[in-house]
């Protein structure tokens, strides 16, 4: 579905990532882990053309990515749940959730089947939820809308361990392909089928989930 080679990406003349190369297949939740800092976020940055590489290659179903513009990039159907969250404060949780898809009343069953408690705060503004809340509502509008690639930075980052959970849950059930940025080891090695680990702006171990050879070496790398 999405193949990366070679990519170079700068802030200004900071160079962030220095040759990265991966692929994802339709179907499967591909995990990018590692330390704060190597180049995970710079990394769907980079796909989204928010921060374009200066060079290698981005091809999402055969057509180049780079060149593109962001809108003409999530456009093709690759939505991004950012670290930020970045929901519309000033509006309503189901108004956060309508504009996220043309099929406005499948997509506000969805959320709320999937997130109850979304449903509970409907008609309160998005910008007065918890955190946890405001993070259930910025991954159900990217459930619901019409992507088949979903990049997800940092979904579990400051939850409460339920909240985490349900957060989980919804990454597990979509039949969406995912690309997930995420430090908490465990949590992505149960969601992920695949899993790529970044240092210092560079791919030092890929490899599946299941390898648990491979889970004791991204422990030892992680933490040290």
């Amino acid at each position: 579905m999405l193949v990366a080679e070679g990519l170079q990406t700068y802030y200004g003349e900071s160079h962030i990532l220095e040759g990265v190369s991966f692929d994802i297949r339709e179907g499967e939740v591909v995990a990018l882990v590692g330390r704060n800092g190597v180049g995970k976020t710079t990394t769907l940055r980079s796909i989204l053309q928010l921060t374009p590489p200066r060079a290698g290659s981005i091809r999402y179903q055969g057509e180049e990515l780079i060149g593109q513009r962001p809108h003409e990039v999530t456009e093709r159907g690759i939505g991004w749940i950012p670290e930020e969250r970045r929901i519309f404060s000033d509006l309503t949780v189901e108004e956060n959730l309508r504009i996220a898809s043309v099929d406005t009343e499948h997509a506000l069953h969805t959320a709320y089947e999937t997130f109850p408690d979304l449903e509970r705060f409907a008609q309160r503004k998005a910008g007065t939820l918890s955190g946890g809340q405001q993070q259930m509502l910025a991954i159900a509008r990217a459930l619901v809308g019409d992507n088949d690639l979903l990049l997800v930075d940092e979904p579990s980052e400051g939850l409460a361990p339920q909240i985490v959970a349900a957060v989980a849950e919804s990454i597990a059930a979509t039949e969406q392909t995912v690309l997930l940025v995420e430090q908490n080891l465990p949590l992505a090695f149960d969601l992920a089928d695949r899993f790529y680990a970044l240092d210092n702006g560079q791919i030092v171990e890929s490899g599946t989930t299941d390898d648990n050879s491979a889970d004791d070496a991204l422990r030892g790398y992680l933490s040290s």
